[in-house]
């Protein structure tokens, strides 16, 4: 007799492979337009990660990225005779090094994932780079197999 043989699905695929389960809910934080076009992230605390992370900790993230952001799009001397000098080279310069915007944007990668690895994945969330989203949203994702489900855990 021929034993008949179980479809897989994605999620007996996730588990069978050793990674986490898929997101069981996703949180945006919308832009906030409220003081022009500039990349500014909403401060306001979403209730869907009340008890799974302190306040401060997500207003320290959320802070650090707006300042960061901030900073990649304000206009000093450096960035001015770096305009100035890529114009001069015919913009040959930025095949030899990054603009000051793109230096920010990986400070901010670097933040994010520094603070996934010491806050957010051991209460079972997961904070998307907003660059991946089009500096549209800042997307936290939310795991149900939380190993760590109550905030007193202090990293």
């Amino acid at each position: 007799m021929a034993s008949k043989k179980k479809q897989s699905t994605p999620t007996d695929d996730f588990s069978a492979r050793g990674a986490p389960a898929p997101p069981t809910q996703k949180v945006f934080i919308q832009r906030d337009y409220s003081e022009g076009t500039q990349v500014k992230f909403q401060p306001k605390f979403p209730s869907e990660l009340e008890g799974k992370i302190e306040r401060e900790k997500f207003e320290y993230t959320l802070n650090t990225l707006n300042e960061v952001y901030a900073e990649a799009e304000k206009m000093s001397c450096s960035s001015c005779c770096e305009g100035c000098f890529a114009c001069l080279t015919a913009y040959l310069l930025y095949c030899c090094s990054d603009t000051h915007f793109e230096k920010c944007l990986k400070k901010v990668a670097k933040f994010i994932i520094e603070q996934n690895e010491r806050v957010y994945v051991p209460r079972g969330l997961l904070i998307i780079d907003p660059v991946e989203r089009g500096l549209r949203v800042i997307e936290i994702c939310i795991f149900s197999d939380n190993p760590a489900s109550t905030p007193a855990r202090n990293n």
